[in-house]
């Protein structure tokens, strides 16, 4: 893959897990977590087996489509084969590829539940086990279907979380899945990444669109990401910026699966390089060289700022996040601040040397 050079997390993690070490590792959005547990997982793997030896669960779609590709790079060579789960498509070519044989499961715990229950999937034989944004795997939306997926793996297998973020109470929720489990940190504060340069703007609701408008129209070639905060609201912003003539793209929610893929195929192409989204997208989605990301509406956690803003500065490369206060978001923003134990510097839109 043209990597010499392992990333701190990779560094940290691989040696571990070779060992057969559970493993709970953190570290900042865009550090390398995918490849620190895929390289051990794909070497634990018995190509002459013909069962399921990994399963990673992951939150979304588009985050399991990611991982899959890069677990599939390096399964190749060994012959391991790797199916994807997840819904809003059709599972009959997912059935028929459980049916034939695969090494390694990636898949969202919804869909991956339905196969177990439909006794399509055996997970009798799984090795090695790997909650993806691990935070989120154990949160109340998620936790019942991951825990009776895992009910069906076998008690002595190895167990991988890994987060950018990861409050107490994960480590706590962990305990029972994970035994004597090595804990690796990489720059793991939570906050953005270093290299984003951070510009906070006071302004009027009635400002935004005219604000946004000037920013893309100083955009230069970069990708850059729109948050916001509902279905419907990125559904209309998206329309009314279309309408205006700009190469838009717009994720959230309610797409279906095709609709969702071909707007990440525009994204990522080019063809569409203004992606606005709700926080569907604000994790691990990695598309090469986001230059910004803009909070048009604020996230409702510090854990989603992070997460959002991590969608540029990735591997060191430089970026710039902009964020939008409303008088209506200014506690908001107070308890996101203290929440991030961060103080940003901020200016009124109208003053801003745009």
């Amino acid at each position: 893959m043209e990597i010499s050079e392992p990333t701190p997390i990779q560094e940290k993690s691989i040696p571990h897990l070779l060992d057969g070490r559970d493993l709970v590792g953190q570290a900042r959005t865009g550090s390398g977590k995918t490849l620190a547990f895929a390289v051990p997982m794909v070497e634990k793997c018995d190509p002459s087996a013909r069962r399921v030896q990994g399963l990673v669960l992951v939150p979304t779609r588009e985050l399991a489509i990611q991982v899959a590709e890069v677990t599939r790079d390096l399964a190749y060579e060994r012959r391991i084969r790797v199916t994807l789960l997840y819904g809003g498509r059709s599972a009959k070519p997912e059935y028929d590829a459980l049916r034939n044989g695969t090494h390694i499961v990636v898949g969202t715990p919804g869909r991956t539940l339905d196969h177990l229950r439909q006794g399509n999937l055996d997970l009798r034989s799984v090795r090695f086990l790997v909650l993806d944004e691990a935070d989120e795997m154990l949160d109340r939306g998620f936790a019942q279907d991951v825990e009776a997926i895992i009910d069906r793996t076998p008690p002595e297998r190895q167990t991988a979380l890994l987060s950018s973020t990861m409050p107490t109470w994960v480590s706590k929720t962990a305990r029972k899945h994970l035994r004597n489990p090595v804990k690796v940190s990489v720059d793991a504060e939570l906050q953005a990444p270093p290299t984003v340069h951070h510009m906070v703007y006071t302004i009027d609701r009635n400002q935004k669109i005219s604000a946004l408008r000037t920013l893309l129209n100083q955009r230069e070639d970069a990708p850059v990401i729109v948050f916001g905060r509902t279905k419907r609201g990125v559904r209309k912003l998206a329309q009314q910026l279309d309408t205006l003539g700009y190469p838009v793209g717009a994720l959230q929610g309610n797409l279906s699966q095709n609709a969702r893929e071909r707007v990440m195929a525009d994204f990522r192409s080019g063809y569409a390089p203004i992606l606005v989204a709700t926080n569907v997208a604000a994790r691990g989605i990695d598309v090469e060289g986001v230059g910004q990301v803009i909070n048009y509406d604020l996230p409702d956690s510090e854990i989603l700022f992070t997460h959002r803003v991590g969608r540029t500065g990735r591997m060191g490369r430089a970026g710039e996040a902009i964020t939008f206060i409303t008088p209506e978001e200014e506690k908001k923003w107070v308890q996101l601040e203290r929440g991030l134990d961060l103080q940003f510097t901020r200016e009124p839109w109208s003053r801003a040397s745009r």
